[in-house]
């Protein structure tokens, strides 16, 4: 219960980082960033739904952190960029994101186990969604 409700602590703590770009937000810059390119694949990969990711996308592309474009050979499929915008506001975000995670750890008895143990975590996030996926 403890490290549960730690992490919805840390994830506010990260939500806080940047006034510019929410945490939903950002998983999406990154998600595309990270080479997801198209739409339906971002949702994959953050296990969203239709209607979320394509509220994302629109409101990110009203900002103009995204651009939409059409895929050769496939009518139905969105690809999806970053802007230059886009692609400063990620690379702030992250910074800001690395030094408050980084300021956590080094408040704890052992900084690199904590940022170790938060490192093993993104695989096991990915094969979590995968399994999720697979059994769909």
């Amino acid at each position: 219960m403890l490290a549960v409700r730690t992490l919805a602590r840390v994830s506010r703590v990260l939500e806080r980082s940047t006034a510019e770009l929410n945490l939903a937000h950002y998983r999406v810059l990154s998600a595309i960033a990270g080479g997801d390119a198209r739409a339906s694949r971002v949702a994959q990969r953050l296990a969203l739904g239709r209607p979320a990711i394509s509220a994302a996308v629109d409101a990110l592309t009203k900002r103009g952190l995204v651009v939409r474009s059409d895929v050769d050979g496939d009518q139905r499929a969105i690809a999806l960029s970053l802007t230059p915008l886009g692609e400063r506001l990620l690379a702030e975000t992250e910074a800001e994101m690395v030094a408050r995670v980084g300021a956590l750890a080094g408040r704890t008895p052992d900084p690199e186990q904590v940022l170790r143990v938060l490192g093993w975590l993104g695989p096991a996030i990915d094969e979590l969604v995968a399994e999720h996926l697979a059994s769909r």
